[in-house]
């Protein structure tokens, strides 16, 4: 799926083509592991090269430390959903975090889906 869609402006003076951005929203709540908590002092250097690393795919990211269930969760804007899973299996694969990943939309996107037909 492509992250850019074209629209059409028309007026009396002229017709264009521009491209918007399409960027989709993820919530992820991560628990640290048993090593993840052991090298917890490492953590922000690991968020910095996790955002590097959105950043590297067109994304931005916020992170929040939790007290309670999750120990972070990390709001995800990126344009191809795919590059959000690789790059969330490679986190895993290190060993130091577990997540739980979810697909979000916002209110005018959820409001059009919503109000659709349905098929």
């Amino acid at each position: 799926m492509s992250a850019y869609r074209g629209l059409t402006l028309i007026s009396w003076f002229f017709q264009s083509t521009i491209q918007v951005r399409i960027l989709g929203n993820f919530i992820v709540f991560g628990h640290w592991t048993e090593q993840g908590i052991k090298k917890v002092s490492e953590a922000p250097t690991r968020i910095k090269k996790t955002r590097s690393m959105i950043e590297k795919a067109g994304g931005k990211m916020q992170l929040f430390y939790m007290a309670g269930k999750y120990d972070f969760v990390m709001t995800v804007e990126i344009p191809k959903d795919d590059d959000l899973m690789a790059i969330l299996l490679c986190l895993g694969s290190m060993g130091n975090i577990r997540t739980t990943t979810m697909k979000a939309w916002t209110e005018a996107e959820g409001a059009k889906i919503l109000t659709a037909p349905h098929p």
